[in-house]
């Protein structure tokens, strides 16, 4: 894997499914995926590790992840956890497709529950 970033919609949904596949030729622990921050406000990120999808989220960004599943049957949500001292939920999503599927629902992830911009920038932060 040469390239860690990218902010083309097409580009990023390349990055993230050879990230995914460098992940599992790796056998490595888990994959980052961290996007830039836009006002002050938190930067979104996500871990992938054996089929699960690791994500943050407010209650509103919640509820926008249900939703967006609705367009992937292949994907559920496998465990929910809101630790009493933490703001939001953390979302484990069970993601039983290829690596091109799993970064098309990625991107859109970032876009639709975390709404960046359509030229959002993505990092591969860790493989």
């Amino acid at each position: 894997m040469t390239r860690f970033d990218a902010a083309i919609d097409e580009s990023r949904r390349e990055l993230f499914a050879d990230a995914i596949r460098a992940h599992e030729e790796r056998e490595s622990a888990f994959l980052t995926v961290e996007t830039e921050t836009q006002d002050e406000e938190r930067s979104p990120w996500l871990q992938f590790a054996e089929g699960v999808v690791n994500v943050d989220c407010t209650d509103d960004e919640l509820d926008r992840v249900k939703e967006l599943l609705n367009d992937y049957p292949a994907f559920r949500i496998e465990e929910l956890e809101s630790p009493e001292d933490a703001d939001g939920t953390n979302v484990r999503i069970a993601a039983r497709a290829d690596p091109e599927r799993v970064a098309e629902f990625v991107d859109r992830l970032f876009v639709a529950v975390y709404e960046r911009p359509a030229d959002y920038r993505a990092w591969v932060a860790a493989v």
